[in-house]
């Protein structure tokens, strides 16, 4: 895990688990986090949490306000926790590449693995030509690529 990473997770769970956090400085590691280039989506959540913790922060700010900041800064832990759990698996293998027939299946949601029936096929091409048919709203060139796909496995068949 990253080492800044685990200080600002170690820190908004302190801050989280106080009677009575520090705004300010919450207010500060937040902006920090939220200019980072580590993650698109740590630094979505803490845009989402600055202006609620920047309210708490001013003197004016209410109890009701404070505990909001307080439960806001869930979403950034959500964020930290998720980029310093363990992956498991197999990881970095892409997937094999489908072949022209799988991808014609695919197009029609027909499944992969069995014989297709000429009829099975031409009832999947009129269910999803309604939707990629120019006068359905869809536009032509999907539905000249789903009549490809219905020919071909046609005569495949």
């Amino acid at each position: 895990m990253d080492p800044t990473i685990r200080q600002w997770k170690l820190a908004i769970e302190r801050a989280r688990a106080a009677s009575d956090p520090d705004f300010r400085e919450m207010a500060q590691l937040v902006a920090e986090i939220a200019v980072t280039d580590i993650d698109e989506t740590l630094r979505q959540a803490a845009a989402q949490v600055l202006p609620i913790l920047r309210q708490a922060t001013q003197k004016s700010a209410d109890r009701r306000t404070k505990e909001m900041a307080q439960r806001r800064l869930g979403i950034i832990i959500d964020a930290l926790h998720t980029l310093s759990v363990p992956r498991f698996g197999r990881r970095g293998l892409t997937p094999k590449p489908l072949t022209q027939e799988e991808q014609y299946r695919q197009l029609l949601g027909l499944p992969l693995g069995r014989r297709l029936a000429a009829t099975e096929i031409h009832q999947a091409f009129k269910r999803a030509a309604k939707t990629v048919h120019p006068d359905g709203g869809g536009n032509g060139q999907a539905f000249l690529e789903l009549a490809a796909a219905r020919d071909a496995l046609i005569r495949h068949h």
